[in-house]
């Protein structure tokens, strides 16, 4: 169910692990969330891809950067959807953050 969460995160947006996982009705499981996205890199080659650079933590930092084939690419990746980026941190965060729970209908 995260996978499909996170799919549906437009470009140019991003959304926290503990965001999605409230939405999924488990607020407190952040961290799982994060073990979901440090599998969804087995899907970046196929018609499902997962866009793993989108979910960030709370604070808009890029805490799983380490989970990509380069320690740069999810910043490359959001840059290259108009996200500015600086030192790892996003910047106006709160304006381009996606709450899944405000986001879609339940």
């Amino acid at each position: 169910m995260v996978f499909e969460v996170v799919r549906l995160i437009p470009r140019g947006r991003v959304t926290s692990y503990g965001l999605i996982a409230s939405y999924l009705g488990s607020k407190r499981s952040s961290r799982m969330v994060g073990w979901a996205m440090n599998q969804s890199h087995k899907f970046s080659n196929t018609d499902k891809a997962i866009p793993a650079h989108r979910v960030v933590n709370r604070q808009g930092l890029l805490t799983g950067k380490m989970h990509f084939s380069t320690p740069f690419e999810m910043e490359e990746k959001l840059k290259k959807e108009g996200v500015l980026v600086v030192d790892d941190q996003i910047q106006n965060f709160e304006s381009i953050v996606w709450d899944p729970a405000e986001e879609l209908l339940i």
